[in-house]
């Protein structure tokens, strides 16, 4: 059942639990963007990990597990390798745990069509990451620069600080892109979180299901793999079969 909450009550949130998870979330929001490609890349910037790691630290693992997992196909076949930008996944999985807890601060309505609102915001917003990546990196292309002028100067003590200071682009731009699907996300979704749960209520199950198999979809139209149609076809029947039988 979905719990009615007037509409008086988001004036009765507390600061301190607000900004708490906005510092949590932009935390893991900076280190799992610094993976993606500039650090590590210890894979923490897939969204499984990145969302089920916040959504521990907030104290809302199923949502972040639950973000995560369908969020991860949907992007899995655009890597950020190269001069590719894809739309940063990181930051939608990070973004769409926080608004999980922000749109719903006491916890009024039920959490899994809530994770799937906040995910069904945040998607569109991380289309933002690719122009702050692209800012990023031309950036550090005019530090590369300045790093071959003070190499030729003689001046190799440098280098280290521009190499920082490229790190710091990236930082800043998952951060960017962080601030901008949250506060995005508040500003549309505060309004329409009432109805959109309502909405979204009895068909929590069947989105819960569209979202990898449109993931799964998408990784094999970008696989040169014949009759894939056949076994994606044959692996979903197996599926459904064996959860009919459990």
């Amino acid at each position: 059942m979905i719990a009615s909450v007037p509409g008086a009550s988001w004036c009765r949130r507390e600061p301190e639990v607000s900004w708490t998870v906005l510092l949590s979330g932009g935390l893991i929001a900076i280190v799992a963007g610094l993976d993606r490609t500039a650090l590590l890349q210890i894979m923490l910037s897939r969204p499984l990990v990145a969302g089920s790691l916040l959504g521990w630290l907030l104290g809302v693992p199923e949502s972040g597990l639950l973000i995560g997992a369908l969020c991860e196909l949907l992007w899995l076949s655009r890597m950020p390798v190269g001069a590719a930008i894809p739309p940063d996944d990181t930051q939608v999985a990070v973004g769409a745990t926080c608004l999980t807890v922000l749109l719903n601060p006491a916890g009024g309505f039920a959490p899994e069509p809530v994770a799937l609102f906040a995910l069904l915001l945040a998607m569109p917003l991380g289309k933002v990451g690719q122009w702050f990546d692209r800012l990023a990196r031309n950036c550090n292309s005019r530090l590369l620069r300045r790093a071959e002028r003070a190499v030729a100067d003689g001046h190799e003590e440098q280098i280290e600080r521009l190499h920082l200071r490229g790190v710091l682009h990236f930082a800043g731009a998952a951060l960017a892109t962080f601030v901008v699907v949250v506060a995005g996300g508040m500003l549309i979704g505060m309004p329409l979180l009432p109805r959109a749960v309502h909405l979204l209520q009895p068909l929590t199950g069947e989105l819960e299901l569209l979202f990898p198999l449109v993931g799964a979809a998408v990784i094999l139209a970008t696989l040169h793999v014949s009759r894939a149609l056949t076994l994606f076809s044959t692996s979903f029947v197996t599926v459904l079969l064996t959860i009919w039988l459990l």
